[in-house]
C-alpha cells in the first residue's frame, strides 16, 4: 500500500513538472494570426515589469514569456496566436538558438521604453504610419513638440519617432500645389506664430534648433526613429547650421548666395554629398530622395531585408526581424534614398539593388542610435493629401510595418557595448 501510494505521488509530480510553464508567440507567416498585435503584448508584458525572450531568426523572430493566466488572456483578447510549452520543450528550442551552426540568437527584452511621438497637435491632411501602428498594436505613446524639445524634455524618453515633419522650415515644399490651401495657410501660420511664442524671427530659424536639440537627444543615449521627410529634411537641416536656405516666400528674405557651397556633411547622421533643391516650386528637399528618380512598377516594387549575424550583429538582425526578407516598396515625399549619398559608415538593413536605393538604413551617433525608413505608409503604395487612414486590422500580418515595431522594441533589448 505505502509503495502504491509513492509511485501515486511520484506519478502526480512529473505530471505537475510537465505542465507548461511558457507561452510561445510564434512570429512566422504560417501560424500567427497578428504579427502587429503580437509586438503589443511583449509590450505590455515589459510594462508589467516581466521579461521577454525574443528568438532571432527563429520562426520568424518569436518571443517566450512566463506562462501566467493574465497573460494568456490578453493573448486571446487581443487575437494573437501562442503555443503553451513545457520546461522541457522551450530548453530545446533554446539549445537549437544557441547552437554555433544556426544564425540565430536569444535576446532579453527588460524594461517598457517610453515612447514619444514628435507630433503637431493639430489636424493635419495627412496620417503617420508609426502613430497608426502604435495605436492598433496598443503601445501607449506621449505627442511631444518644439515647446517639449527646446524645454529639454526628451530626456524623459528612450525612443523617439519623428512624424512627417520640414526641418529645414520650407512647410513640407508644398508650396506650389497646396499654397491657397486653407490646411497649409493655417499651417505656416500656426508655425509661425509658435516661433514667435518660442522668441524667434523665423520658422526655420526654430525648426534648426529643434533639430539639434534632438540630435543632442540622440548623441547622449537617446534612439530616433524617422520616416518620409523627416529623415532628410532632418539631416539637411544640420548640415545647414548658420546658413539661410530658405526662399523669400517661406521666410520673408532672401537665401544666402551660394549657400550650396556652405553645407557642411560632417554634421549629418547619415547623407553626404548631396545637392539640395532650391526651386521652391519642386516638391523635393535635395539629391537624396530616389521618388522621382526610380523606374520600376508598381507590381515589380518591393525592397530586400539584409541578412546579418544573429550571434556577431544582434542589432542589426533585431532590427530586420520578419515573417519575409522581401517587402513591398512604398512611397512618399522622401521615398528612399541614393545608395551613392548614404555615409559609409551607416548600415543598409534593407534596399532595392536594381534601383540603387537604401530604402531603410540604421547608424551610431554618439551613445545613441537612429533608424530612417523611406516612405510614408506601408500598406498604401501611393498615399496622397487627403487620402484616408489606412485600416491596420485589414494588414495585422504587414511585413512593412512589422519594420516600425522592431524599432519600438529595440531600446527594451539588453545590448552589448557598441563601437562608434
Amino acid at each position: 500500500m505505502l509503495k502504491r501510494t509513492i509511485l501515486l505521488l511520484l506519478f502526480c509530480a512529473s505530471g505537475l513538472f510537465a505542465q507548461a510553464q511558457y507561452l510561445f508567440i510564434p512570429m512566422d507567416a504560417e501560424t500567427q494570426a497578428d504579427h502587429l498585435k503580437a509586438y503589443g503584448i511583449s509590450y505590455w508584458v515589459l510594462s508589467k515589469g516581466t521579461k521577454v525572450k525574443w528568438l532571432l531568426n527563429y520562426r520568424g523572430g518569436s518571443f517566450l514569456v512566463p506562462n501566467v493566466e493574465e497573460i494568456k488572456k490578453e493573448l486571446i483578447v487581443r487575437g494573437v496566436s501562442f503555443e503553451e510549452m513545457t520546461e522541457a520543450e522551450v530548453r530545446s528550442i533554446l539549445e537549437l538558438v544557441a547552437s554555433p551552426s544556426q544564425n540565430m540568437q536569444e535576446v532579453l527584452l527588460e524594461k517598457a521604453p517610453k515612447i514619444a511621438v514628435y507630433s503637431p497637435t493639430g489636424t493635419l491632411p495627412w496620417d503617420d504610419a508609426v502613430t497608426m501602428v502604435l495605436t492598433y498594436a496598443e503601445i501607449p505613446y506621449t505627442k511631444v513638440y518644439d515647446e517639449e524639445v527646446l524645454s529639454d524634455q526628451l530626456i524623459l524618453y528612450d525612443w523617439l519617432h519623428l512624424h512627417h515633419e520640414d526641418f529645414t522650415g520650407q512647410y513640407g515644399k508644398f508650396y506650389r500645389s497646396f499654397r491657397a490651401a486653407p490646411w497649409y495657410v493655417e499651417e505656416k501660420k500656426q508655425a509661425e506664430e509658435l516661433a514667435q511664442k518660442l522668441g524667434y524671427d523665423k520658422v526655420s530659424e526654430e525648426k534648426r534648433d529643434v533639430a539639434l536639440k534632438i540630435r543632442d537627444y540622440v548623441v547622449g543615449g537617446g534612439f530616433m526613429f524617422a520616416m518620409c521627410s523627416a529623415t532628410d529634411s532632418f539631416d539637411i537641416a544640420l548640415s545647414a547650421e548658420g546658413v539661410d536656405i530658405a526662399e523669400p516666400m517661406f521666410d520673408g528674405d532672401a537665401s544666402d548666395p551660394g549657400y550650396q557651397n556652405k553645407i557642411d556633411y560632417s554634421k549629418t547622421f547619415a547623407f553626404t554629398d548631396y545637392t539640395l533643391e532650391r526651386s521652391p516650386m519642386v516638391y523635393e528637399f535635395s539629391s537624396i530622395d530616389m521618388t522621382t528618380k526610380r523606374t520600376i512598377d508598381r507590381e515589380l516594387d518591393y525592397f530586400s531585408l539584409m541578412d546579418f549575424s544573429a550571434k556577431w550583429d544582434p542589432i542589426p538582425t533585431m532590427l530586420n526581424q520578419n515573417h519575409t526578407s522581401l517587402v513591398k516598396g512604398f512611397m512618399g515625399q522622401t521615398t528612399s534614398f541614393y545608395r551613392e549619398e548614404v555615409k559609409k559608415n551607416v548600415l543598409v538593413l534593407g534596399e532595392n539593388r536594381i534601383n540603387k536605393e537604401a530604402k531603410y538604413i540604421h547608424g551610431i551617433r554618439g551613445k545613441g542610435f537612429f533608424t530612417f525608413y523611406g516612405g510614408h505608409d506601408p500598406e498604401d503604395y501611393q498615399h496622397r493629401v487627403g487620402d484616408p487612414p489606412t485600416e491596420l486590422s485589414l494588414h495585422p500580418n504587414s511585413p512593412g510595418y512589422r519594420l516600425i515595431l522592431n524599432n519600438v522594441l529595440f531600446p527594451a533589448a539588453r545590448k552589448k557595448k557598441q563601437k562608434t
